[in-house]
């Protein structure tokens, strides 16, 4: 009798329990994600022209220090010490400035990933809403979820939901 009972309130136990628990693979979903698309290309676009930049100004530098070189030979020694020191000032100043641009894009680029990964958060929840989840867990390499059934994975449903969301947003 008392086996019973006790199988009962487990039944009743394990009935009353209808939490609705999903997962998403947080790398595909960012891989599918048009928005992190269209910012890597921006971002892509943006480290492609300071590399241009960058080697364009070292060339004209390099160009501009082998005209040193060459000249050297015939100029006065302190004639020859002011125009190294003005060279060398030349060149710190712009290593200064292309360091202080490439810290630019890298602070730009870290702002841009923290604000999407943030948007991706709030829209995944107002998907678990919508959708009446009490848990959507995220799955990555760390291991935040060891195991799931595939009939649990939602990534392209959130996927193309947040690709909808971002469409939204263009048309606004």
């Amino acid at each position: 009798m008392k086996r019973l009972i006790f199988a009962g309130i487990v039944l009743l136990s394990l009935s009353a329990c209808t939490d609705k628990v999903a997962f998403v693979d947080n790398a595909k979903l960012l891989d599918a994600y048009k928005e992190k698309k269209d910012i890597k290309a921006k971002l892509d676009k943006d480290v492609i022209s300071y590399q241009k930049k960058r080697d364009s100004i070292s060339q004209a530098f390099l160009a501009e220090h082998q005209a040193f070189e060459n000249e050297v030979k015939n100029l006065p020694t302190n004639v020859a010490r002011k125009r190294y020191n003005e060279l060398i000032q030349k060149k710190e100043i712009l290593e200064k400035h292309l360091l202080e641009q490439e810290q630019n894009i890298q602070a730009e680029t870290q702002r841009q990933l923290d604000s999407l990964i943030n948007k991706v958060k709030k829209n995944i929840r107002a998907y678990g809403k919508k959708k009446g989840y009490t848990f959507i867990l995220g799955a990555n390499d760390a291991g935040s979820v060891l195991y799931g059934t595939e009939n649990r994975d939602i990534t392209k449903e959130v996927s193309e939901y947040l690709n909808q969301e971002y469409e939204k947003e263009g048309k606004k």
